[in-house]
């Protein structure tokens, strides 16, 4: 099989031999962010998201990322406690031993340390927006985006009841959104959709996660799926079995898309070889950061495949980075970059409202946005601070 090609990501341009910025001080900060409403999936129910937030000091100003890892682990096998440890004690020391480190020099600089992906995704956004801010050029434009907006879909817990649910999803029109995405499970899932198909009708571009929920054997269910024209069925079986949705999706006609099987460009391109997806959700912070997201996208470009930008719950920090991501060309379904007022009642930058079913691509250096620093100090239950030695 031919690996894809790993792209080559040059430093920020304009700058001179010491432009690379020096990181002085690291502040890793915890903060306990409320959501507006109880999130359930196949997985678990969260209250609210235990963020976090890496906070880089340097010679040339400073740079803020966000660690997706949730505070059990359930989505993945990395944890937010976790994603601390081994960015305290194992990650940080490699990279603060050297004078200079620009963000593309940090996969090879921490490939000692075998996976932790979201920890080191976190260090990854951190080390861009330092030195995207230093260069004065937007991340998007760093990436390669070719849209000032993106459309807008929003992911839908798992609800009490049927009707409870329509008439959330009622509620998520109205505000516009253009793509609806239901999470299910077993004992909840045809019906459910089926209800929210017949309510909404047949233009409502609609798509369902299962968040490796089933087994092959759900097969002929799974099937009943595909009256309801869905745009695809995500992750439906566990993650390391790329072998059986490929045999799954020879008995649907509903596209599958996969997710937390998708660990890297390598694996998105193996998938895709074996017909074990159609559609690809990239997340950043599940395959290592936003050079491997681009890497992926490239991929599945090559091949034909569209892909989308997936969600986990991410406060104005990481939306502001999946907002770049979003728009790169090859993105061409609605994602989970919804709004900021989706998930959260005050946001630690200024929030991300919804216009006409979009958000606005963040255009200023970095991230393109500036973090609420009092906000954070409201919410933070830890602060720990790493010093070059």
């Amino acid at each position: 099989m031919n690996q894809p090609a790993t792209p080559v990501f040059p430093a920020p341009a304009g700058r001179g031999a010491r432009a690379v910025p020096r990181v002085e001080a690291v502040e890793l900060v915890r903060i306990a962010m409320p959501l507006v409403a109880p999130f359930r999936t196949s997985f678990g129910v969260q209250t609210e998201r235990d963020v976090l937030l890496v906070h880089l000091l340097g010679d040339a100003g400073e740079g803020w990322g966000e660690c997706v890892a949730m505070q059990e682990p359930g989505y993945s096998s990395e944890y937010t406690e976790g994603a601390q440890q081994v960015i305290e004690h194992h990650l940080l020391p490699r990279i603060l031993a050297r004078d200079r480190v620009g963000a593309a020099e940090l996969e090879s600089a921490l490939a000692p340390v075998r996976g932790h992906r979201m920890a080191k995704a976190a260090l990854e956004m951190a080390w861009l927006d330092l030195e995207l801010r230093a260069a004065g050029r937007s991340l998007a434009a760093y990436l390669g985006a070719v849209r000032s907006e993106v459309d807008c879909g929003v992911s839908v817990g798992i609800a009490a009841t049927t009707q409870e649910l329509l008439e959330t999803v009622a509620g998520y029109l109205d505000q516009g959104y253009r793509r609806i995405k239901l999470k299910i499970e077993p004992g909840l899932d045809i019906e459910r959709v089926r209800a929210v198909r017949e309510g909404c009708g047949p233009d409502l571009l609609l798509q369902v996660d299962a968040n490796a929920a089933y087994t092959l054997d759900d097969a002929d269910h799974l099937a009943r799926l595909d009256e309801f024209n869905l745009v695809l069925i995500e992750q439906p079986l566990p993650e390391e079995e790329l072998l059986g949705h490929a045999k799954l999706a020879r008995r649907l006609t509903t596209p599958i898309c996969l997710d937390e099987s998708i660990t890297s460009a390598a694996v998105a391109a193996e998938a895709i070889e074996m017909g074990a997806c159609g559609i690809v959700n990239i997340k950043p912070g599940r395959v290592g950061g936003y050079l491997e997201a681009r890497r992926v996208h490239d991929v599945c470009a090559t091949r034909g495949v569209p892909v989308w930008c997936g969600g986990m719950l991410e406060t104005g920090i990481g939306r502001a980075a999946n907002l770049a991501l979003a728009a790169l060309p090859d993105f061409t379904l609605p994602g989970d970059t919804s709004a900021s007022d989706r998930y959260f009642h005050q946001d630690i930058t200024e929030p991300f409202v919804l216009e006409n079913g979009r958000l606005r691509v963040p255009t200023g250096p970095g991230l393109g946005v500036e973090v609420r620093r009092d906000v954070v100090d409201s919410l933070t239950t830890r602060r720990t601070v790493i010093r070059r030695p």
